[in-house]
C-alpha cells in the first residue's frame, strides 16, 4: 500500500499460498494473571472503554503478559499512548514486581521529555502492581492520574490487550522465533520488535502509516504548540 501498489485479499491468498506463508492466529487459550489486592484503594475508572485520545500524552495504557522461555517464565510490561498506539515505555523482567512496572513507566516519561505531563490519565487493570502505593505516587509525581478498569475484565483494558496479543503474534511466537533462552535473550528481540512496531509497522489506527509519523504529523499541524503539549 505504502509503495502504491493496490492488491486484493484473493492475490493476497493466492501468492501467500504460492510463497508457502501461513498467517498467524492470535485465538490461544489465555490464562488469567490478574491477581488483584483487595486491600488495596482503587482508582475510579476515567476510560470507560473508550480507548481514543486527541493528542500524545493523553491517554496511556499499559498492561502485563507473560512470556515463557527455556529458563523459566518472562514477565513483560507495555505502556501505550492511545492517540497514535506508539509504545512508550517497556520492560521485561524475571518477575512480576512493582518495580518492573515503574521501570517502564520511567521509560516512558523519558521517552516523552522528562517533564511532568499535566493531563495525562494512566489506565490499566486491578492487579495489584497498579493499585500498589509506589506506582500511584509516581503517577502523581510526574502529573498523572491513575484509571482501573475491573477485575477479570479484559474489555476494561482492551488496547492494552490487543498490544500485548500484536507482541506475541508478530515477536514471540512469530514465523521467525524458535524460542528464547532466557530474558535477556527475550528483552533484546523486545527491544527489536518495540522500534520496529514504533517505526515502521503500519497501524490502522492511523490511517495506515507507522506510530511515529502519525504523531510527527499531528506535530507539523501543531508546531507552535509541540512543546505544551501535555507536558508542563
Amino acid at each position: 500500500m505504502r509503495a502504491g501498489h493496490e492488491i486484493g485479499r484473493d492475490q493476497v491468498v493466492r501468492l501467500m499460498k504460492a510463497l508457502e506463508i501461513k498467517g498467524f492466529s492470535r485465538r490461544w487459550k489465555k490464562v488469567a494473571t490478574t491477581i488483584s489486592d483487595p486491600d488495596a484503594e482503587r482508582a475510579a475508572d476515567l476510560v470507560k472503554r473508550n480507548f481514543r485520545a486527541d493528542r500524545p500524552n493523553a491517554l496511556w495504557v499499559t498492561d502485563l503478559t507473560y512470556v515463557p522461555t527455556r529458563s523459566g517464565m518472562a514477565h513483560v510490561c507495555f505502556i501505550v499512548d492511545a492517540f497514535s498506539r506508539m509504545i512508550v515505555g517497556w520492560q521485561v523482567a524475571s518477575n512480576m514486581k512493582t518495580e518492573m512496572v515503574l521501570e517502564a513507566l520511567e521509560m516512558a516519561r523519558v521517552k516523552r521529555g522528562a517533564r511532568r505531563l499535566a493531563g495525562l490519565v494512566t489506565h490499566s487493570d486491578a492487579r495489584s502492581k497498579f493499585t500498589s502505593v509506589r506506582f500511584t505516587e509516581r503517577l502523581e509525581e510526574i502529573g498523572a492520574v491513575p484509571s482501573i478498569g475491573t477485575v477479570t475484565d479484559s474489555f476494561d483494558n482492551a488496547l492494552a490487550e490487543t498490544t500485548n496479543g500484536l507482541y506475541k503474534a508478530e515477536c514471540v511466537y512469530g514465523p521467525d522465533a524458535t524460542g528464547w533462552d532466557d530474558v535477556d535473550h527475550l528483552e533484546l528481540a523486545t527491544l527489536t520488535s518495540v522500534e520496529w512496531f514504533n517505526a515502521d509497522r503500519l497501524h490502522g489506527h492511523c490511517g495506515d502509516i507507522p506510530p511515529a509519523e502519525f504523531e510527527d504529523a499531528f506535530y507539523a499541524a501543531h508546531e507552535a504548540d509541540r512543546i505544551p503539549v501535555g507536558i508542563q
